[in-house]
């Protein structure tokens, strides 16, 4: 037994439309959309009358997806956001990016701000946190030449 690769991470989200907008913004490619609902979905997460929309992303590299949830049925648990970084529990996907301070610079001009600044680690690494919508927050590292 073994795990092969990490397949997906999932979100749920009030606004997809806004959601898919922000990782289409950072290099994510649009897979597909659809709805999913019935007692074979509630067997699988645990819940009674699931109705879904959900839309698949693709990491600009091909090697994980995002699958953006938007729940009609059951009602939204309206969580912790917007989570601070050391709040127990999922708080934050990494992304390695080519040019940190163009991608944030776009980020910006959309109304996507920094949560804390961008810092250098140890001349190898420019990271930074951002937050988008919905309370998601991503990290962007850069990885510096020697």
């Amino acid at each position: 037994m073994k795990i092969r690769h990490v397949d997906h991470v999932g979100m749920v989200v009030n606004d997809l439309e806004a959601a898919k907008a922000f990782f289409v913004d950072l290099g994510f490619t649009f897979v597909g959309q659809t709805t999913v609902e019935g007692e074979w979905v509630g067997r699988v997460i645990g819940l009674k009358n699931v109705r879904s929309d959900i839309v698949m992303l693709q990491a600009p590299d091909g090697q994980v997806n995002l699958e953006l949830s938007k729940f009609h049925q059951p009602e939204v648990i309206d969580g912790n956001k917007p989570a601070v970084s050391n709040m127990l529990g999922l708080r934050h996907i990494a992304f390695q990016v080519e040019d940190l301070e163009g991608i944030v610079a776009a980020l910006d001009k959309k109304g996507r701000k920094l949560v804390g600044d961008i810092q250098t680690y140890e001349d190898a690494w420019k990271l930074c946190y951002v937050r988008g919508p919905e309370g998601i927050l991503i990290e962007l590292a850069e990885q510096l030449e020697k």
